[in-house]
């Protein structure tokens, strides 16, 4: 990991960045194009809920990647699972600790906490990249498969 990267929760002062940064996740991701609106309203209140949490990375003063943490409460744990979930990095910071250095944070994080059992994410079956990432930090495949239907 690089040595001068700061990883801290995000806070107003970020949203530009969060709302750029997710922008390009889901065109890059899914080929979508997401309401910047919609999208700024939902950083915003994801910023005020409890259980949500949004951390960037900054190199050399400039925000450079983020992730957003959820909780989900497993009754089978009897514990939390944290969800990784909006994880970016910009392209030009790809491959130089920008990840690594925000999954330590939450990891650490997470360890300091024994309620949480966990920390899981989804990835899209063709994101090779992605997989590679988060296999190299020790996670494996869950099993699951995700299904979803819009309300």
């Amino acid at each position: 990991m690089a040595i001068d990267i700061l990883v801290r929760p995000a806070g107003a002062p970020d949203i530009t960045a969060l709302v750029g940064f997710n922008q390009a996740l889901a065109n890059e991701t899914e080929n979508i194009a997401l309401d910047k609106e919609v999208l700024r309203l939902g950083i915003e209140k994801a910023l005020e809920l409890e259980g949500c949490h949004y951390f960037v990375a900054e190199l050399d003063g400039q925000v450079v990647g983020q992730t957003m943490v959820t909780t989900e409460w497993s009754d089978w744990r009897n514990g939390m699972m944290w969800w990784m979930q909006s994880v970016y990095v910009h392209p030009d910071y790809r491959k130089r600790g920008v990840f690594q250095g925000i999954f330590t944070h939450i990891e650490t994080l997470a360890r300091g906490r024994p309620e949480v059992k966990a920390l899981r994410l989804y990835v899209m079956h063709d994101n090779r990249a992605g997989k590679s990432a988060y296999k190299n930090m020790g996670m494996d495949d869950s099993g699951y498969v995700v299904y979803e239907k819009p309300v």
